[in-house]
């Protein structure tokens, strides 16, 4: 099959332009009036949506004040796939071991990710899907990689402590994801949340990457982050781009990597002895901060 070609919805035959559509209208769906007039509704918004003809497949009430339907109809708009524009991935997808490798080889030690659920969002499937070890769609989660460490503080968290807890752990990559999104909730928790880290560290700030199925992939810049994820996203996705920006030459952390303020590398003529500095141990914790790791 052409992928430059115009091509038309298929629905019983090729090319006949029929499509369906599912919405909700507030109107009620009780008795023989008010079911026919609910269905003229939605013939109506169908036909004003370029839908001709098109039927009411199933409708169904929902409370005494909104009916769901399903409108199935043609319509006369082609697609152009010529004209389709494709965002490539700009990291290669990398294999765990040499996500650690790369790691180690860059930082010289492991590499911190805070996760959470900010804001009222209760919903832990997705940020657990990418940090648990036992992970999502057949891949292990960054908690598996022996050279990340991960904090996974749950759901609801205030951006406040949020922030706090990445400073304290000297987060190199903060990582949320929002499930919610009734009146652009997970926007608006987002811009919070980067103007919360620009407050607090200024341009040192961690790596920001969220996650979400509502979420444009598109709009990192306008909502402050660093990476925005949308639906399907894998940890092994996640852990590559992790070392795309914080490990890898011109990336986040540049040809020596990334090092969160307050975190010595320990390195000769930095004037940080080995162990670091301001109470942080060897391995860039701070005492009384391990958090949770695992290794495998």
């Amino acid at each position: 099959m052409s992928l430059t070609g115009v091509v038309r919805p298929y629905g019983d035959t090729t090319g006949d332009g029929r499509v369906q559509l599912s919405f909700t209208l507030p109107v009620p769906f009780g008795d023989e009036a008010e079911r026919a007039r609910a269905e003229g509704a939605a013939l109506q918004l169908a036909a004003k949506m370029g839908m001709d003809p098109a039927m009411v497949v199933h409708a169904k009430g929902m409370g005494p004040d909104f009916t769901f339907f399903i409108v199935y109809g043609r319509v006369g708009h082609v697609v152009d796939l010529s004209a389709v524009t494709v965002a490539e991935r700009e990291f290669p997808v990398l294999p765990a071991a040499e996500v650690n490798l790369r790691i180690r080889s860059a930082l010289g030690r492991k590499l911190v990710v805070v996760g959470a659920c900010i804001g009222t969002d209760a919903h832990t499937v997705g940020i657990d899907a990418i940090l648990n070890v036992k992970g999502h769609a057949g891949e292990k989660g960054l908690e598996y990689y022996r050279e990340i460490r991960v904090v996974n503080m749950g759901s609801q968290v205030g951006v406040p402590d949020l922030v706090a807890r990445a400073a304290a752990e000297h987060a190199d990559a903060v990582l949320v994801s929002q499930v919610v999104t009734q009146r652009d909730a997970h926007l608006t928790n987002t811009r919070e949340m980067a103007a919360g880290f620009r407050a607090a560290f200024g341009p040192d700030r961690p790596l920001l990457v969220v996650g979400g199925p509502r979420f444009d992939p598109g709009a990192a810049h306008d909502l402050g982050v660093d990476k925005i994820f949308g639906r399907g996203t894998t940890p092994r996705e996640v852990a590559s781009y992790l070392v795309h920006a914080l490990a890898s030459p011109g990336g986040y952390g540049g040809s020596g990597g990334w090092n969160p303020p307050g975190r010595g590398r320990g390195g000769p003529g930095d004037g940080i002895p080995p162990g670091g500095a301001g109470g942080v141990r060897g391995d860039g914790i701070p005492p009384g901060k391990e958090g949770r790791q695992h290794e495998c």
